[in-house]
């Protein structure tokens, strides 16, 4: 059918209205959106002109960080991705030109290049995008605070900080206070590079309280630590070694102390077997009443003549020849003993001779005087019978009652 001038007509009107609107723009009012983790968060996205025929798609997609990572499509005006089910939904408004997306509890996964894209459907060629950043940020996790090296004098340590955790990167901040817990500057040598405190040379005034606070944009996290510097300690391995050594050295001298105690008990048997001394006693060479008037010279003598023996029986020893000519000495000095002993137990026996005299002589005077008492109270016993045989007597007394024959001051018979 041939198309009639009125007909075509309104055709290149319409037409011309299509080619003369405007192209379809979307924005987003930010290019980057920062939110903590765990919360919610809304992107705007608006286009214009407004379709008035509504017939428009609208589509939400994140690009990957990585190119090794695919980009995700998230929802469409009529889908929404399974991954993002009950997390993401689009808030549209078609007439006011409103095409929003929300998603719900972000984690860091979230931290990615979200596109909005608008696209008319009545013209193909009519579409647009637009793009922002969704940073995801994590609150710094506690971090952990160490000691690195050895806390004694004049040695180098490190105080070392770490948060596991933190979007973006947190930064490190150490803070020094003394034992009584006032704020004083860290050392002049000291050096704070990401988290690590090192101290060089340390003394017992490095000593106190340090406090490490881990921050970034939302939030912030402390730990602490007390450092005690000591003198320096001996191990446990050296004290051990200090042990074992004296060990070894009082068993060494109780070994060499028990040598020489057999040792010189066994020349002490030797010298009593050359001098001749057994368990009855001890023969020595000088005599007996020399003993008795000098007791130190005779200690002297004993100590020399120990000496002496004990030298010969060294000589004995390494030379058997001179060991005869010793022992034929001794053969002389015991002889010439022997003769001293003989003369002083017959000086002994003269001595008790003589004693029995003197006591025989003092036995005869002793009776000699009993018999001068004797006689003398025999005449004493004659003068007094005399006396009582008077007649005056006999008159005072009777036969019953007669008087003692010996007064009671007559002397006692030293013989009875």
């Amino acid at each position: 059918m041939a198309a009639t001038p009125g007909t075509l007509a309104v055709l290149l009107l319409i037409s011309g209205v299509r080619v003369a609107s405007p192209a379809m723009t979307v924005t987003i009012p930010a290019k980057e959106y920062k939110i903590a983790r765990g919360d919610d968060v809304t992107i705007p996205c608006r286009f214009t002109p407004q379709p008035t025929n509504h017939n428009v798609q609208i589509s939400w997609s994140a690009a990957a960080d990585s190119p090794d990572q695919p980009t995700i499509k998230i929802l469409t005006s009529i889908k929404v991705q399974t991954k993002y089910k009950g997390r993401a939904s689009l808030l549209q408004d078609i007439p006011a030109g409103k095409a929003d997306l929300q998603l719900l509890k972000v984690t860091s996964a979230d931290t990615r290049v979200y596109e909005c894209g608008v696209e008319n459907l009545s013209n193909e060629e009519d579409g647009q995008s637009a793009n922002t950043k969704l940073i995801v940020l994590v609150a710094p996790s506690t971090p952990v605070c160490k000691i690195e090296g050895t806390p004694e004098y004049f040695q180098d340590i490190k105080l070392s900080c770490h948060s596991e955790e933190g979007t973006p990167t947190p930064t490190y901040r150490w803070q020094s206070y003394d034992t009584t817990n006032r704020p004083r500057p860290n050392p002049a040598k000291a050096t704070d590079v990401n988290g690590v405190l090192s101290l060089f040379n340390v003394t017992k005034e490095t000593s106190g309280f340090y406090t490490c606070t881990s921050t970034n944009e939302i939030r912030s996290a402390s730990c602490n630590l007390t450092l005690a510097v000591m003198p320096p300690s001996i191990s446990m391995a050296s004290v051990g070694g200090f042990i074992g050594a004296g060990v070894a050295v009082v068993v060494v001298i109780g070994i060499i102390c028990i040598c020489c105690y057999c040792c010189r008990r066994r020349k002490k048997k030797l010298e009593e077997y050359a001098m001749g001394s057994h368990d009855g006693g001890e023969f020595t060479d000088k005599d007996p009443e020399e003993k008795e008037d000098a007791p130190e010279e005779l200690v002297s003598y004993e100590e020399e003549r120990r000496v002496k023996s004990a030298d010969r029986l060294d000589v004995q020893d390494n030379r058997s020849e001179r060991s005869y000519d010793r022992r034929s000495d001794y053969t002389d000095r015991r002889d010439d003993y022997s003769d001293r002993r003989e003369r002083y137990d017959r000086d002994d026996r003269y001595d008790d001779r003589r004693d029995r005299d003197r006591d025989r002589d003092r036995y005869d005077d002793r009776r000699d005087r009993c018999d001068d008492r004797r006689d003398r109270y025999d005449d004493r016993r004659g003068r007094d019978d005399d006396h009582y045989d008077s007649d005056r007597y006999s008159e005072r007394y009777d036969s019953r009652d007669r008087p003692p024959s010996v007064p009671p001051t007559k002397p006692r018979d030293p013989r009875i």
